[in-house]
């Protein structure tokens, strides 16, 4: 299984710590070279910068196609770690792009990319019995990482999974 992941599924995995989860459920993610140095370019660090660098499970690629991500980030202006994740999803014709910005999911979904965010993961991570509940987790998100959920996304989701 092809899986290529965006900057925020890591950071805010990473922010409750629970970063494992990717290897658990994908066993290897693709980052683009943009969005690794996202993760390992910034001072101070953000969460998921050492256990990215760390990380055997996280194989960097560059983008072969340049004029794919100029076009995402001029014509529907996505940043270059979201620009450099989808034009590496189309290819590789990836199985799974990881990602959660609303421009970013948008324009993946028109171009016929699977996608999933740190939702979908809290989601099949309790399928797979790898966590206990996901409503913590998300309540975790929204307190430390600026995480924005609508409430009636957040009652989906906690109805999908039993819990309320």
């Amino acid at each position: 299984m092809i899986v290529i992941s965006d900057t925020s599924v890591i950071t805010n995995l990473a922010a409750i710590q629970h970063l494992y989860l990717l290897p658990q459920l994908y066993n290897q993610i693709i980052i683009p070279e943009a969005v690794y140095r996202e993760l390992v370019d910034i001072d101070p660090p953000v969460p998921g910068t050492l256990e990215i660098q760390a990380a055997s499970w996280g194989e960097i690629r560059q983008v072969v196609n340049r004029g794919v991500v100029e076009r995402l980030q001029r014509d529907v202006r996505l940043d270059l770690g979201e620009s450099e994740a989808i034009a590496l999803a189309l290819e590789l014709n990836a199985d799974l792009l990881l990602i959660d910005e609303r421009r970013g999911r948008a324009e993946a979904d028109r171009l016929g990319i699977r996608i999933t965010g740190v939702l979908g993961i809290l989601v099949e991570s309790k399928r797979q019995n790898l966590i206990i509940a996901v409503k913590p987790l998300v309540n975790s998100l929204i307190a430390t990482s600026e995480f924005r959920v609508s409430s009636a996304l957040y009652a989906l989701i906690l109805d999908r999974v039993d819990e309320s």
